[in-house]
């Protein structure tokens, strides 16, 4: 290992030459390793099917809706097949898409719930997710396996010719299980390569119609150099119709944008289908500058699980934070492999605007039925200027003080002065960053009104502090790490050990400790939440307390209000450090749970046991009942904390008599509950 960038006082950064990716698993898949850094986006192939091959799995020939569209953007995901409405009933038929065999099913609480994959003879396979039922034999095989394992919660992977199905049998019934926020099922079709394929691009569904063209809600620009500008400044311009466009209006936007240098172009829409409110996704965004071909990208096919995560990078999540508003980013950024991209290439898209040039960008937006809406959007290269004061000069208050804030994006640190001090030629004064005893004087790159911007490119070194006259701010970024490279920065209190894909782009580190006070235990802080990580960093926390009962003592997340949420963590031998993997940056604490699961009868509607299930801190980890000493399978559905025993369960023991329901939570406490069936 060897050291890199500056001395960091109370951290060491270190890098290893040991190369191994992470991956925490997936909602409906066993566990994914990923090895080497992000590479540049590779040109997606097609899948050749007939129109026709496949027959929508819900109420085929009859009039249906879609809830959601292929490519979505999610928090954390794209959407990965389509969400098919079930006329917000559940135990509808669900139908084999085509010829194959059940190659794999998995009961789960969270996620796709409960999930059925299918395999056919040209490779894909079709997965139906949120079922209520699986149906015989495959059934009959699954209850085997839970009794035998005693447990609800299980996958189960087949061979070929095992369970062979054909086109249209009736394979489930429909549910709303798992992470389903309402009755639906969610079809996906995936490739030899588990890449999520878009359902609608071999020629749609009779069943489904669409004839609305997308609607734009939103266009920005967005400098992307140092020296680029966007109407004289070093921030996005978001432009909004000032009413939105039917669907498929062409939008045309009056203003000319004034900018220069390196930008991006960015974009907000959505999409609708025939007699459905619900908003949709764009699958396809064409861009043309002054005629020529500039920039395409088609989500028709998103790779699985790791892929998925990448929309946030595929959109400004540091925006969509802060603002709420969703940004498509149509260029190709750093640590983007999607094979969404016509060419192929990282830095697709990104437009160099040269002074006194002017250029006209249009916008070709299509969803999967090729309609379309478009807009157009002109602008203006103007010359550049070391410093340019946008705005005249406001009268000066001789109370007021300089304030300083910073904030960075990329690689770039942009400070803002307000009432910063003017010369005898209305120049604002040099902000000072200091550096181990070295000061460098930067100088203003624009003021208006009476905040002043200075901008400074980090890859030059790390500040100490930032100074301007008696204003002082201490910079809290204490190190740089690297993209695509597995690298470890330790301080007393902490350890992180970054994967070759844990990050999408180099990031400047902020980290804090804060000891134990009467009103809140031990805080470690990692990272800034505006900041997306792609695969797990793996953290290890530095204790000065070790806990008296470190098998009840585990990781938790702590939101600024409060909140906490079970992270868990491993404790090494001296019961002074734990681990943990995460793909958030945030607050971490340690607490202790002692108090067990309980759990409430609330009654026994057609004749089956239904509870009410609690945690007051880790949550639940497993549920068992038993009944005259057998053991009798449970349905757990997290959304309304319910358990319950399901009808035709020919394994099961009889409701009567003595019974018992064990509950344990994540920190390993134990409940058991008597019962008189």
């Amino acid at each position: 290992m060897r050291r890199l960038g500056w001395s960091v006082a109370g951290g060491l950064l270190l890098l290893s030459t040991v190369s191994h990716g992470q991956d925490d698993g997936s909602d409906d898949t066993t566990s994914h390793k990923v090895s080497g850094p992000i590479r540049p986006a590779t040109a997606a192939t097609t899948v050749a099917v007939a129109p026709g091959y496949f027959l929508l799995p819900i109420m085929p020939g009859q009039q249906n809706f879609l809830a959601a569209s292929m490519g979505e953007l999610r928090p954390n995901h794209f959407h990965g097949g389509l969400d098919i409405k079930t006329a917000s009933v559940i135990n509808k038929p669900v139908y084999a898409a085509a010829d194959g065999y059940i190659s794999r099913l998995k009961q789960s609480s969270f996620g796709y719930g409960n999930v059925l994959y299918i395999t056919h003879p040209n490779g894909l396979t079709t997965v139906y997710g949120h079922l209520n039922e699986f149906l015989d034999p495959v059934l009959t095989e699954l209850r085997r396996q839970q009794y035998e394992k005693q447990t609800y919660e299980l996958e189960l992977f087949f061979k070929p010719g095992q369970f062979p199905v054909k086109r249209g049998d009736i394979v489930a019934k429909s549910g709303n299980t798992g992470g389903s926020a309402g009755p639906h099922v969610h079809w996906e079709v995936r490739d030899g390569q588990d890449r999520q394929l878009n359902p609608l691009q071999w020629g749609g569904f009779p069943e489904i119609q669409d004839h609305l063209g997308p609607i734009l809600q939103a266009l920005a620009v967005e400098p992307l150099a140092i020296t680029a500008r966007v109407r004289g400044q070093f921030e996005r311009a978001v432009l909004v119709p000032k009413a939105q466009p039917l669907p498929g209006a062409n939008t045309v936007f009056p203003d000319t944008v004034a900018c220069v240098g390196q930008v991006g172009l960015l974009l907000q829409g959505f999409d609708r289908f025939d007699q459905a409110w619900n908003k949709n996704g764009i699958q396809r965004v064409t861009v043309r500058v002054n005629g020529q071909p500039h920039y395409q990208h088609v989500i028709d096919a998103v790779p699985f699980p790791n892929g998925s995560r990448q929309v946030n990078n595929f959109v400004d999540y540091a925006y969509h934070m802060q603002a709420g508003r969703m940004l498509q980013k149509l260029w190709v950024d750093e640590g983007n492999d999607l094979p969404f991209y016509t060419p192929p290439g990282l830095g697709q898209g990104k437009l160099t605007v040269e002074p006194g040039k002017v250029y006209t960008i249009e916008y070709e937006l299509a969803d999967s039925y090729n309609n379309k809406a478009t807009a157009r959007l002109v602008l203006r290269g103007e010359p550049t200027e070391d410093y340019a004061a946008l705005t005249p000069a406001p009268a000066p208050t001789p109370t007021a003080k300089p304030l300083l804030r910073y904030d960075i994006t990329r690689n770039l640190l942009r400070a803002v002065v307000t009432n910063a001090p003017l010369d005898t030629a209305d120049v604002p004064a040099n902000l000072i960053l200091r550096r181990s005893g070295r000061e460098l004087a930067l100088r203003p790159s624009y003021r208006k009104g009476r905040e002043t911007t200075y901008l400074y490119d980090l890859r030059a070194g790390l500040p100490d502090s930032l100074v301007l006259g008696e204003v002082s701010k201490r910079f809290d970024r204490q190190v740089m790490i690297p993209a695509g490279q597995e690298t470890s920065y330790t301080t007393p209190h902490l350890n992180l050990v970054f994967g070759p894909q844990t990050l999408f782009s180099p990031l400047y580190l902020s980290t804090a400790y804060r000891p134990a006070t009467a009103a809140a235990p031990e805080t470690w802080v990692v990272g800034s939440a505006l900041t997306p990580l792609y695969l797990p960093l793996r953290v290890t926390l530095k204790t000065t307390t070790p806990p008296a009962d470190r098998e009840r003592t585990a990781v938790y997340s702590v939101t600024a209000k409060g909140g906490r949420a079970y992270v868990g963590g491993k404790w090494d031998e001296s019961g002074q450090q734990v681990s943990f993997n995460t793909k958030v940056f945030g607050q971490y604490r340690l607490y202790t749970d002692t108090k067990a699961p309980e759990a409430r009868l609330l009654g026994k509607p057609g004749g089956q046991l239904l509870f009410r299930v609690g945690d007051d801190l880790s949550g639940l980890a497993s549920y068992r009942l038993f009944v005259g000493g057998r053991f009798r399978l449970l349905r757990y559905e997290h959304k309304n904390s319910t358990l319950f025993t399901v009808a035709n369960d020919p394994n099961a023991p009889a409701l009567h008599g003595a019974a018992e329901l064990r509950l344990t939570d994540q920190a390993g406490n134990e409940r058991v509950i008597p019962l008189a069936l």
